[in-house]
This record gives C-alpha cells, sequence and structure tokens, in this order.
C-alpha cells in the first residue's frame, strides 16, 4: 500500500512537466524553423489583417519568411492566394503575370501571402508540409527578389 502512495504522489508531482513537452505539430514547426534557417532563411511571426475572402482562415499571427530585395527599381505589389493555385490581388482580381505565375505554381496550398516592397520580398505561410517545402520557398523567394 505503501508503494502505491509513494507512486501515486511521484505521478501528481511529475504531472506538470509532461506539458512542458511541445506538442507534434509544435514539434514539426520547430523542425521547419531550424531547418529554414540552416537554408539561410529568415523568419519572423507577423501579426497580420486578412481579408474575409480567403478559403482558409490564416493564423495570426503568421510565420513570415523574407528576404531583401537585391535592385531598388522592383516594382511593389501583393497577392493572396485565395485557394490553391488561385492567385489574387487586394480587390479580387486574378493575377495575369506570367512571370510571377511560374514561380507562385511551385509554392504549397498553405501560402496566403506574397508580398513585395522596395526592401523586401516576404512570404506568409501556414508552416504545413515536409521540409523539403523549403526549398521551393527558398527558390521562390530568391527568384523574386
Amino acid at each position: 500500500m505503501t508503494v502505491w502512495l509513494v507512486v501515486s504522489i511521484l505521478l501528481v508531482v511529475l504531472s506538470p512537466l509532461a506539458w512542458l513537452r511541445p506538442s507534434r505539430a509544435q514539434s514539426g514547426r520547430i523542425a521547419l524553423r531550424t531547418e529554414a534557417r540552416r537554408i539561410g532563411l529568415a523568419m519572423q511571426l507577423a501579426p497580420h489583417e486578412w481579408p474575409h475572402w480567403l478559403a482558409q482562415q490564416p493564423p495570426n499571427p503568421c510565420a513570415q519568411y523574407y528576404r531583401p530585395r537585391r535592385s531598388n527599381q522592383s516594382a511593389c505589389w501583393t497577392y493572396w492566394q485565395k485557394s490553391p493555385g488561385v492567385w489574387v490581388n487586394q480587390w479580387q482580381e486574378a493575377c495575369d503575370d506570367r512571370a510571377l505565375l511560374n514561380h507562385f505554381e511551385k509554392l504549397p496550398g498553405n501560402v496566403f501571402k506574397v508580398d513585395a516592397d522596395k526592401q523586401m520580398i516576404a512570404l506568409y505561410w501556414g508552416e504545413k508540409g515536409d521540409p523539403a517545402v523549403l526549398q521551393d520557398i527558398d527558390a521562390t523567394l530568391k527568384a523574386l527578389a
């Protein structure tokens, strides 16, 4: 009886330690972020207001992977992935730039937005998938920068 009492007390004392262990989803995101850092991608969690018309509501804050732009004369644009493979601007007009679409086709379906301003190119991603997806994201950001 004393053994069971000691075991139960130890379980009660040690059970909160199980809560500190990351979940499987958190472990997957940690592995993706570590791999992204290893290949040289910069990442931050960025709060964002998302349009109501997106088919899949993105997380807030969302993972933003970015790269500095190389030229100062680059065009500024923003495109959202309304549904997998369908890229639209803020007025929900389809992207008609074939050069951009060639790069966007390589991106996974849970990339919510690609944004280019004068200083950087940013990609907002749901961070689901295997680490091989990071190679496509890195290649797209390098090509568009």
